[in-house]
């Protein structure tokens, strides 16, 4: 799988919240409701829901379908929750805006079946030290810090196996607490904090790194802003949180679908995304199929949580 490595800045989606309400009433949105509808020209767009339509890059996107001969719609929101909802309900032909932890939530919770039908790219979560430079220099029994939240408190755990730092009971999954750390194969202690307490956590002479959410890397001190350790973006610590193209499960396989997909991936379009973002990120290309298959394996972990 081949994969192109780029500077852009983490927005993390582990961090989806609750933000101000975009009513979906009234949107006008032409051709919604058809799943079967062969979307696509220019009487009848296909609709993708995003929350970042100032993007430049998005744009270019347009740009690049239109001369492949398809013209795009784009449906912004500033409510991470409707993007989906929307989708399922017909009114989106397509939504790109989550990863697959966020989905495989939607997906469980409201008894739905969208789908990934291409991936975007991925943000690795850092490990940032004060104190040393090199994550091989932890020393036995310090301490580290995470962010508290469920989702980014599961990655962060993740990163720390990653790391050699931690071991989970069972491998661990993207629905990790601190209670699955197993601390007799454990190099360093965990501490579970606000994230945008972990920055200032490295002031502790007992904290000798922390797990910082990308918003929060800028309260670093300048000289610290160099991750000690990243996860690869191949590795399976990241697969959760690969950002995805989603579709209704009937429009899996849609030829237009997969060449917008296929479009993304043009230079144009990632190269916007960089200069656009600027932080760290990989870009990703997974196959549906295997975005699936850990949309899968997600959906049965968080089953298993009751």
């Amino acid at each position: 799988m081949s994969r192109t490595r780029i500077s852009v800045a983490a927005r993390s989606f582990a961090a989806l919240g609750l933000v101000a309400a975009f009513a979906l009433s009234g949107c006008g949105i032409a051709g919604g409701g058809d799943t079967t509808a062969s979307a696509g020209t220019k009487s009848d767009p296909v609709v993708i829901g995003i929350v970042s339509n100032g993007e430049d890059y998005w744009k270019t996107f347009q740009q690049k379908a239109q001369e492949a001969g398809i013209y795009v719609e784009l449906k912004n929101f500033s409510d991470y929750q409707l993007p989906n909802q929307g989708l399922t309900d017909g009114d989106l032909d397509l939504n790109q805006f989550q990863h697959l932890q966020f989905l495989a939530d939607y997906d469980v919770k409201t008894k739905s079946d969208l789908t990934p039908i291409g991936a975007t790219a991925v943000y690795p979560l850092n490990l940032y030290s004060t104190k040393v430079t090199d994550v091989a220099k932890i020393p036995a029994g310090a301490e580290v810090a995470i962010p508290n939240d469920a989702s980014n408190q599961a990655r962060a755990l993740l990163v720390l196996q990653d790391a050699g730092l931690v071991t989970l009971k069972g491998g661990g999954t993207s629905f990790s607490t601190p209670a699955d750390v197993d601390t007799a194969k454990s190099k360093v202690k965990v501490t579970a904090l606000k994230a945008d307490q972990t920055p200032a956590a490295l002031g502790d002479p007992k904290v000798y790194a922390a797990v910082v959410n990308n918003d929060y890397v800028p309260n670093l001190p300048a000289a610290s802003r160099k991750p000690v350790y990243t996860t690869d973006a191949d590795s399976s610590a990241n697969d959760p949180y690969i950002n995805i193209f989603v579709s209704r499960k009937a429009d899996a396989n849609n030829a237009t679908f997969k060449k917008l997909v296929e479009i993304y991936h043009q230079t144009a379009i990632t190269d916007g995304v960089v200069e656009a973002s600027g932080g760290t990120g990989v870009i990703k290309d997974n196959s549906p199929a295997q975005l699936q298959s850990i949309l899968a394996t997600i959906e049965k972990n968080e089953k298993a949580q009751g």
